[in-house]
């Protein structure tokens, strides 16, 4: 059994983490082959928006615990390999959408956080439990921190205890709690936003929103300048306006999402 699974459809890649059995804990089989599926869908053309999933009641559990008790001294299975998937969730050109169906805890809460929008079930709970093993939440702070409020990040990543899905909206770790009945048409409507929006800006987007707060105002002013008048005058701009004006579907939108 492979230990995540990929489905193509309606221009949207499906990655589910298929170890339910071990609560989709980050093992190093899991994380590489996530990490492989994730690079598919980046080199499939086909695919437009990325969702990422889980089999079971539990989204993913966080580290594998297992196989961390049984590394040798100065081993640590699986970090690399989890900055790894964490930066190619981060740095994909394509949206991607977490579409959270079951407790989430340590590095679930990452992913979690990482995806550029997810939307968790109401009845899914989350927690920074690594001070309860001993640990600290050190690699997925690199992609929660900056989404948090510093004096929620104080409280939830110190007291170590379960929150519901609510409560990480409202901290800002992810975007929508929903309802059982409503999870699956929430995500789909937002996989279909999604896919409506040209891939060459959408990936600009996703580069800006990164790089405008790392520049001054008068850098930020003349860089973006610079990228707006490239991206009206690209082919897919024309292609795109075009479309508008002439009230048709844009030629890169999914027959599914017409």
């Amino acid at each position: 059994m492979s230990a995540t699974k990929l489905h193509v459809g309606h221009g949207v890649g499906t990655i589910t983490l298929n170890e339910s059995d071990n609560r989709n804990a980050l093992s190093e089989t899991l994380i590489s082959s996530l990490n492989q599926h994730l690079r598919v869908c980046v080199d499939d053309d086909r695919i437009r928006v990325v969702v990422v999933t889980n089999a079971g009641r539990v989204f993913c559990a966080g580290a594998d615990l297992r196989a961390r008790r049984a590394a040798a001294p100065g081993e640590s299975p699986g970090s690399q390999a989890m900055v790894d998937v964490m930066m190619r969730i981060r740095t994909c050109p394509k949206p991607t959408i977490g579409r959270i169906d079951g407790h989430c805890a340590g590095g679930g809460v990452g992913l979690a956080a990482a995806f550029d929008i997810s939307v968790a079930r109401a009845d899914v709970t989350f927690g920074f439990t690594e001070v309860r093993l001993g640990v600290a939440p050190a690699i997925i702070s690199v992609v929660c921190l900056p989404k948090m409020r510093t004096a929620d990040a104080q409280e939830l990543m110190l007291r170590g205890n379960r929150f519901d899905a609510a409560e990480a909206v409202r901290v800002g770790l992810i975007n929508h709690c929903v309802a059982n009945e409503e999870f699956d048409d929430r995500v789909a409507e937002i996989a279909d936003d999604l896919s409506r929006g040209g891939p060459e800006a959408l990936s600009a987007t996703k580069d800006l929103m990164a790089r405008v707060p790392t520049l001054s105002i008068n850098d930020a002013f003349e860089e973006m300048g610079r990228l707006s008048s490239a991206l009206f005058d690209s082919e897919e701009a024309l292609a795109g306006m075009a479309a508008f004006l002439e009230k048709r579907p844009a030629p890169w939108v999914p027959p599914a999402a017409t």
